[in-house]
């Protein structure tokens, strides 16, 4: 596994992408979708990828979704990722360094929830180099838009099942 100090300095040769996440429940808990939207700028080449559950939340959703599109990398990037979740981006850039130093516990010393999906996360990001970018969710953000359309397709299909 890449360390820190190797992915940083390999961040001038790394390629950049743009990673466009959302998650959508029905119910929460209830149905879910996921779905990201994973572009080159470079070369303008992208990727959608979606999924589901039957039986999830709407931070499930949201944490799977940026953990699917940072899977779909093949090696070391620097990830310009896109959320409409505080819940995702707080906990990657503010929160999770304190949870692992309290054995994975909040500040009020409670098990930190969806604590499977955050160790996947800790481990991804430490493999690649992260900016976070918060945008408003419903607001005309065109990849925004278009992974919460994948995400709700996704969550209706597991609804109907």
């Amino acid at each position: 596994m890449m360390t820190r100090k190797d992915a940083n300095s390999q961040d001038s040769k790394a390629p950049i992408v743009e990673l466009f996440t959302d998650g959508a429940c029905s119910g929460n808990p209830g149905p879910g979708g996921w779905a990201f939207l994973l572009r080159h700028p470079s070369s303008g080449k992208a990727v959608e990828r979606s999924g589901g559950e039957h039986e999830t939340t709407n931070n499930r959703m949201e944490l799977t979704a940026v953990i699917e599109g940072l899977t779909a990398l093949t090696r070391h990037s620097v990830v310009e990722l896109y959320s409409d979740s505080q819940y995702v981006l707080k906990g990657l850039n503010e929160w999770m360094p304190g949870w692992k130093k309290k054995g994975w516990r909040t500040a009020s010393k409670q098990p930190v929830k969806n604590v499977d999906l955050w160790k996947q996360l800790d481990t991804l990001k430490d493999e690649h180099q992260i900016h976070f970018h918060w945008v408003k969710g419903h607001a005309g953000h065109p990849e925004n838009e278009r992974v919460d359309e994948l995400a709700v397709i996704e969550r209706d299909r597991y609804a109907k099942r």
